[in-house]
């Protein structure tokens, strides 16, 4: 399947999914009778965004018709999406040309280690462009897993939330979190349509989570954002962290996170590591 038929296909099982969850009350429209359809039915969204029923047919099977940027926003307004949605979408017809089919193996500049490393007793790892993890210092290998004590294969953020049965232990909202973060995967995942290991780090989760294979098909997409994650230790108890996230200038996919406590607590993250 062609770099545009993949996109296409996503595209259409978005606005399908989207379409789905509507109740014609939520865009002002009567819910009237006899009606079959889950959510809206597609000729209520096509006179919503002002197109042509066949045409936006055309768009859920993942016919290659590429939309217009006008179209996408007539969508995206009809169908309510968030802002996170709205460039995802335009991103998937219009983004940036397609990665190659299999990209080089990712690697850091050993600054980048050594400012991780440095940043302890505050917690900071990097990921890259699927959510390996590239460095990580003690701090954050003492509140999340020892990631250099993995096999290589599951040095990965997704991999260690949705296989990981001590994740859900460490995450106090683990549900929220790894929902959050396989929809910050499939934002990055349009952009590499062609990148074999987005397809083969999919492959794996699905095989092994049933909550990637239910909430997948959802089409949720989360873009990159600082915020707050509490943590569980065995030995600390509950831990509420601000976190921001950097993205490397020299390799965007690339991110830095780090995170800070309060005095109290990263008093007690300084002990823990003596």
């Amino acid at each position: 399947m062609s770099h545009s038929a993949i996109r296409a296909k996503e595209l259409g099982d978005l606005l399908r999914s989207r379409r789905e969850r509507l109740r014609p009350a939520d865009v002002g429209l009567p819910a009237g009778t006899r009606r079959r359809t889950r959510g809206l039915r597609r000729e209520e969204v096509a006179q919503l965004a002002a197109i042509s029923s066949t045409y936006y047919t055309y768009l859920e099977q993942g016919r290659e018709v590429r939309p217009s940027r006008q179209v996408l926003d007539a969508l995206s307004a009809a169908l309510r999406l968030d802002a996170a949605e709205r460039s995802h979408v335009h991103e998937l017809i219009h983004g940036a040309p397609p990665a190659e089919t299999r990209a080089a193996a990712e690697s850091l500049p050993p600054s980048v280690v050594s400012l991780v490393d440095r940043l302890d007793p505050c917690p900071a790892y990097v990921t890259g462009r699927c959510w390996d993890v590239l460095a990580s210092n003690r701090a954050a290998r003492a509140l999340w897993t020892d990631w250099t004590a993995r096999p290589p294969e599951a040095r990965n953020m997704l991999w260690w939330m949705f296989t990981d049965p001590e994740a859900r232990k460490v995450m106090v909202d683990w549900p929220g979190e790894a929902s959050a973060l396989l929809g910050r995967f499939r934002t990055a995942a349009a952009r590499h349509p062609g990148d074999a290991g987005f397809s083969a780090l999919l492959d794996r989760l699905r095989a092994a989570s049933p909550e990637v294979r239910d909430w997948w098909p959802q089409h949720k997409v989360t873009p990159l954002s600082s915020g707050t994650k509490r943590l569980r230790h065995p030995a600390l108890g509950e831990l509420e962290l601000n976190h921001v996230v950097l993205q490397l200038a020299d390799e965007p996919e690339q991110k830095l996170v780090t995170f800070i406590a309060t005095d109290q607590d990263q008093a007690r993250i300084s002990a823990l590591l003596r």
